[in-house]
């Protein structure tokens, strides 16, 4: 059952991904706006005009346009980008990585402050302290990503200057990577210093993507917790003379977990999608800020391939959250 499930998920996803590459496709060319027109000088003539038409394949009809794009995808050929000039492709992947890295970072801080509040809650259930994790809980939870990013700025990078405010790395640094995930490499070659500046950097919108996430697995992992606390083996646990936080990360955590578990693999793919208006208030290089830079130079090529790489780790994510969901289930396991 488990490979049956498998492999619909693989259709599903292979269904989702094409008719993402439609839906962009097409959107993109009906909005208003000639990329052609916008990389030429103004004494151009229609001559000019005509031979860049045709070099990036814009003389074609779109159904043409969208069969030739699409072949070249599958040989792993996503264009040339019209602004940059450059291998789509290969743009794409060397800013993927600074956009996985702080996704990866965010979602390590939410897990842990939501995490501690849930269990801390559950633990002072029925208390104030309960009720003070559900105010600020809402409040996180209310507050976009993209605010949170303003109010850090403000506080943390202007009336208090403690963090940089943009970029991903101080230019004055050296940096000896061979990658570009640079916060990975740094600690692999012990450079604790490049380690130190890079989360300068990054910390402040991996706090503002995370608050958001930290409130809903708070809530959800709280609410489960109370839930499996009442039941017989957790009370016979006490029995035994348990404290209420052995009680918890021995015997309730594991069974209260699962829940959790799958909403955060769901959530990490709203996060990935989340860096794009946070990368760009913070001027951080990552996938993100590169994407609200070619829709303002309609640079169509990259749109799609930028598009399409995301779609990909959204449904990339969503398949190995199903799958993991299926194995740590029995009842999806052997149903």
């Amino acid at each position: 059952m488990l490979l049956q499930r498998f492999l619909i998920r693989l259709l599903t996803m292979l269904v989702t991904l094409f008719g993402v590459a439609v839906v962009v496709f097409v959107v993109i060319r009906v909005a208003p706006g000639d990329p052609i027109a916008m990389m030429l000088p103004p004494g151009a003539t229609d001559a000019d005009i005509a031979r860049l038409r045709a070099l990036y394949g814009l003389d074609k009809t779109i159904v043409q346009q969208f069969f030739i794009w699409l072949s070249g995808v599958a040989r792993g050929d996503f264009g040339t980008s019209i602004s940059l000039r450059q291998d789509v492709l290969g743009l794409v992947f060397n800013r993927l990585p600074a956009t996985l890295e702080l996704a990866i970072v965010a979602l390590i801080m939410a897990v842990t402050i939501g995490g501690t509040t849930a269990i801390l809650g559950a633990r002072e259930r029925g208390t104030a302290v309960e009720a003070g994790i559900d105010i600020a809980s809402g409040a996180a939870l209310s507050i976009p990503d993209f605010l949170w990013g303003l109010v850090l700025i403000l506080l943390f990078g202007v009336l208090v200057p403690i963090f940089d405010i943009s970029g991903r790395v101080s230019p004055q640094l050296e940096l000896p990577f061979v990658t570009q995930f640079y916060l990975f490499e740094s600690i692999l070659r012990l450079r604790f210093n490049l380690t130190w500046d890079l989360l300068k950097h990054m910390l402040m919108p991996a706090v503002a993507l995370a608050l958001p996430l930290a409130a809903i697995i708070s809530q959800l992992l709280k609410q489960s917790l109370k839930e499996v606390l009442d039941l017989d083996y957790v009370v016979l646990a006490r029995v035994k003379g348990f404290s209420e936080t052995q009680v918890i990360l021995r015997e309730a955590l594991k069974n209260a977990a699962l829940p959790t578990l799958t909403l955060i693999g769901v959530q990490f793919t709203f996060l990935i999608g989340g860096t794009v208006i946070v990368e760009r208030l913070f001027s951080y290089e990552g996938l993100g800020n590169m994407a609200i830079d070619a829709v303002i130079n309609r640079d169509l090529p990259l749109i799609q391939g930028i598009v399409l790489v995301f779609a990909l780790l959204f449904v990339l994510i969503n398949l190995t959250v199903d799958m993991m969901s299926a194995l740590l289930n029995p009842r999806l396991r052997h149903g």
